[in-house]
């Protein structure tokens, strides 16, 4: 009995730790409701310039790598393959939706060592920032080969420079 009441407490507080983190899981749902659907991944999306297998880190408000973007599970850590097209970017992810970036939403991309609670070292992640209705976000990725960094990183910026300055007010 010296234990068991213990122990019951202890599963008592836990239960109450993760109800809280379910609520503000739904809060921050509800906060982000208005990003809006994601664009249509293209059917045949053709050959791709670049891509590397690695890991999604999550979406988040620009500037802000910390406040993770909940809606469509882009807030979700999963392995993931991230391919550069002609026309845009695809993230195909493990146990989430496939999330396609299209190039004249792309501000920009940077190397930085974290975000979401993923930290690594000075350079390690991938981070491209974009624009999605009215939101400006930030999209990590670590590839898994630290040599296809290099090479991603070159095919983001080309395709960056390349392509026409998206709308913010169109919502494209």
């Amino acid at each position: 009995m010296d234990k068991i009441l213990p122990g019951l407490a202890m599963l008592a507080v836990i239960a109450v730790v993760f109800v809280l983190l379910a609520i503000g899981w739904r809060s921050r749902l509800r906060r982000q409701s208005d990003v809006g659907l994601l664009p249509a991944v293209p059917a045949e999306p053709g050959k791709p310039i670049a891509g590397a297998e690695g890991q999604y880190v999550a979406t988040t408000t620009a500037g802000d790598w910390l406040d993770r973007i909940a809606v469509h599970g882009l807030g979700i850590r999963t392995t993931s393959i991230l391919e550069v097209y002609p026309h845009g970017v695809l993230f195909d992810r493990s146990g989430a939706p496939a999330l396609y970036i299209p190039a004249a939403s792309l501000t920009g991309v940077r190397q930085d060592s974290g975000m979401a609670g993923k930290f690594v070292e000075k350079d390690g992640l991938l981070v491209l920032s974009w624009v999605h209705g009215s939101h400006e976000l930030d999209s990590g990725f670590r590839t898994r080969r630290a040599a296809d960094k290099d090479r991603l990183f070159e095919a983001l910026q080309e395709l960056i420079s390349s392509a026409p300055a998206a709308d913010a007010n169109s919502g494209k």
